[in-house]
């Protein structure tokens, strides 16, 4: 289905809205074309994989090591987000390649590249931030910095809220398969972690605390997505290795649940007739037809001639 007119935000924001940048990030990092989720269960799990993910991508050991440089993490962070640009779509290929028998790839299209710009626009922002303290730290002029400050801290924190939203969803790639995005954050975390155990490097820390480090976030990741992906099999038969096009669709989150046999419709203004002739009057209480006719009638003149 192509994308409308507004459907990126949804219609929520507003000139007022640039005040806030965690509204505008929640718009425009989660777009309304996302589908909304199907079980309180998974959505807790997601929440779980985003906060392991943030620890694989910001690295405990960081912190332990030598303390917080502001400036080396967003760097790392561009490098992390350069590296997506690559391998997320490397990924969903493999995943095209395993779908070719049971669908196109037209019939994904539109999906695909909104992902795609989706990823884009996430890039763009985390370049933009660190041009932004690049400036600042080199600049000597009052004015300068105290301009480019201000849109820097308004960027820092619409990035970082933008970085929790496409951790979440990664980048809607939900849209095209509900199982892309627990997928994704596995062979993320594991592409972060697995260089620093091939070339040794563990960052000044023991073989023990470093292995922990460097595995725990990768490992717990890719449990929970594991875990994630079970339960859209249980329960709504969503399969990895199926096109999107062949699955049943999911049904809307908040079922009603179904009305009880027997029992009209809530608010109906006629009542199903009671049995026997539907255009016949109703019985009085008694049984007794209130216009049988009596016994007898009311009135039985005598013969005026007696017999």
């Amino acid at each position: 289905m192509a994308r409308t007119r507004g459907s990126w935000t949804g219609g929520a924001l507003t000139v007022r809205s640039v005040l806030k940048p965690q509204d505008v990030a929640r718009a425009v990092f989660h777009p309304a074309w996302i589908p909304q989720p199907l079980d309180p269960s998974v959505e807790r799990l997601k929440k779980f994989r985003v906060i392991a993910g943030a620890v694989a991508s910001l690295g405990v050991y960081t912190f332990i090591e030598g303390g917080f440089d502001f400036t080396e993490l967003l760097e790392n962070a561009m490098t992390a987000s350069v590296v997506l640009l690559f391998l997320t779509p490397l990924t969903v290929g493999a995943m095209l390649w395993v779908w070719r028998r049971g669908g196109t790839v037209r019939q994904l299209r539109v999906p695909l590249l909104n992902s795609l710009l989706l990823l884009l626009l996430f890039v763009g922002c985390v370049a933009a931030l660190l041009g932004l303290v690049q400036t600042v730290n080199g600049s000597a002029n009052a004015a300068v910095i105290i301009g480019v400050g201000l849109t820097m801290m308004w960027m820092l924190i619409f990035t970082a809220y933008g970085a929790v939203r496409v951790s979440g969803n990664f980048f809607g790639t939900a849209a095209t398969h509900r199982c892309l995005p627990p997928l994704l954050a596995m062979v993320t975390s594991w592409l972060v972690a697995v260089p620093d155990l091939v070339t040794g490097d563990l960052h000044g820390l023991s073989l023990t605390l470093g292995i922990v480090f460097i595995l725990g976030a990768p490992v717990t990741v890719t449990a929970i997505a594991l875990l994630e992906m079970g339960r859209l099999k249980r329960r709504y038969g969503i399969r990895l290795k199926a096109h999107p096009a062949t699955l049943t669709p999911a049904p809307a989150p908040g079922p009603v649940p179904p009305m009880p046999l027997g029992m009209p419709p809530a608010g109906s203004p006629y009542l199903p007739p009671q049995g026997g002739n539907p255009y016949g009057h109703p019985y009085a209480p008694g049984g007794q037809h209130p216009y049988a006719p009596h016994p007898q009638p009311p009135y039985n003149p005598q013969p005026p001639y007696g017999g």
